[in-house]
């Protein structure tokens, strides 16, 4: 282990020359007969771990001085030495001037040495602890720059493989080809995996921006983009629209129709291929205090034991999935941006229902 580093100040001589004779062995020992010679070696010395301060100073307190070099020097360790009781400053070392320990005068050799040690440990932790954090902080910093800049440039060639194969099919003029057709479904699915990844990219990063909500608009429009998006026909579904919106809805636009798009389109998706009366239904109560949503369908269901993991990411519960697995990880990471909630029932081979709900941010 590296030595300690320890800046000791106190307007008394004899306690500083005293201190380091027993402790000079053992650790890297400054010492500091007042505020100004303390706030010159934290200055100078890169790594002071560990900072101990007589209380009773002529020119500042030193709960006072501890308070003064928090901002400036967070990770140094406080340890405060008193010669006399008093309730008030113990709890203003604690509450402001952040105080790892507090000791009286005359210090007993030994507990100085454990309070030493073990404030260093506590330092060595926090370090540690706060390096992580940074790195941590570093690695989602770059990921988000990652998920942007890959949705951003492969959005353009994307787009520009599906202008091309819209004027190959209107050349043929209707023939029929299998290996377009092929192509086609697979761009169609790189791009809405591309949209996957800005929604995701753009609800951790952007902040919440309220206006009102029109639900019917919201979910018309939703229909509308995963009939162009998907390759299925939504006019092959019934769909049970009920919307009982009488008063203003105030809340984040771009979620909302996060939220009912994945949704829909989770309804879609799972339908059952050979049935001929697909329904999904659509139930939106707006009060004062929050929008009650409820998404259920006639699929395949959700089986039992999928249920516990269907919102994490990459997740796929189904052989009959064709998505990316991010859907309702974005549903559930959008919702908790938005302080709602969520709940699902369903049952294999009778279908899926998800409730939600949202606050009302009108009546905050």
């Amino acid at each position: 282990m590296d030595r300690i580093n320890i800046l000791y100040l106190d307007d008394e001589i004899n306690n500083l020359n005293s201190f380091k004779a027993k402790f000079r062995n053992e650790y890297s020992i400054f010492l500091a007969n007042n505020t100004t010679e303390a706030y010159q070696i934290l200055e100078r010395e890169s790594a002071i771990h560990i900072l101990i301060s007589d209380q009773r100073m002529p020119d500042m307190t030193g709960v006072d001085f501890f308070a003064s070099i928090i901002s400036k020097y967070p990770s140094v360790v406080r340890i405060l030495l008193t010669g006399y009781s008093d309730i008030s400053a113990v709890i203003d070392a604690i509450n402001k001037g952040h105080v790892y320990r507090y000791l009286e005068k005359p210090w007993n050799d030994i507990e100085m040495q454990l309070a030493i040690d073990n404030a260093y440990q506590f330092y060595f932790i926090n370090n540690q602890l706060r390096l992580k954090n940074d790195e941590l902080r570093k690695i989602n910093e770059e990921l988000n720059r990652f998920a942007y800049s890959a949705s951003h440039d492969l959005k353009a060639p994307v787009k520009s493989m599906q202008g091309i194969l819209s004027l190959v099919n209107a050349e043929r003029k209707g023939e029929e080809n299998k290996l377009l057709s092929y192509l086609s479904e697979s761009v169609k699915k790189l791009d809405y995996f591309i949209n996957n990844i800005t929604d995701y990219y753009r609800n951790t990063r952007i902040e919440k921006t309220f206006t009102e909500i029109d639900f019917n608009k919201i979910v018309q429009e939703s229909i509308a983009v995963i009939e162009e998006t998907h390759n299925c026909n939504v006019k092959d579904i019934q769909f049970s629209i009920k919307i009982l919106q009488e008063i203003g809805f105030i809340n984040d636009e771009f979620r909302i129709h996060v939220l009912i798009s994945y949704l829909l389109s989770n309804a879609i998706k799972y339908q059952k291929n050979r049935e001929t009366n697909k329904t999904i239904g659509i139930e939106i109560h707006v009060t004062e205090k929050r929008a009650k949503i409820k998404i259920s369908d006639n699929g395949i269901g959700i089986p039992e034991k999928h249920l516990e993991h269907i919102y994490k990411m990459f997740y796929r519960g189904t052989s009959q999935s064709t998505g990316s697995g991010i859907g309702l990880y974005i549903v559930k990471e959008t919702l908790e941006k938005l302080d709602g909630r969520i709940h699902v029932i369903s049952e294999e081979g009778l279908g899926t229902t998800f409730e939600i709900e949202i606050p009302n941010e009108v009546a905050l």
